[in-house]
């Protein structure tokens, strides 16, 4: 699930969130965020159990826990990239499990 928030001020970054991140995409995703001059404002942990535990360091045993990512840039452009490539990569991936499935 994304989230988007633009603003309409010329000064003030624009943001996106990806949430439910799985943990072998996460250090790609912060990566191409990194070469696309952006930066990541918020890291999360959410417990997928009790609402009120929330992380912002990976804990111990991440089991049971949602990775959420919130991406800012002065460019909305960069943004919707990323997400373009994020979306990509998970069909790409989906594609690929459902062809060793069958």
């Amino acid at each position: 699930m994304l989230t988007d928030r633009y603003a309409d001020s010329l000064n003030q970054r624009k943001e996106i969130e990806f949430n439910n991140i799985s943990k072998e995409i996460l250090p790609w995703l912060e990566n191409l965020a990194f070469e696309h001059n952006c930066k990541i404002e918020r890291k999360e942990w959410k417990s997928k159990y009790n609402s009120y535990v929330i992380y912002d360091y990976e804990p111990f045993c991440s089991d049971g826990f949602e990775i959420s990512l919130v991406i800012s840039s002065n460019s909305k452009e960069h943004l919707e990239f990323l997400k373009y490539l994020y979306e990509n990569k998970l069909s790409t991936i989906e594609y690929l499990n459902n062809c060793v499935i069958s």
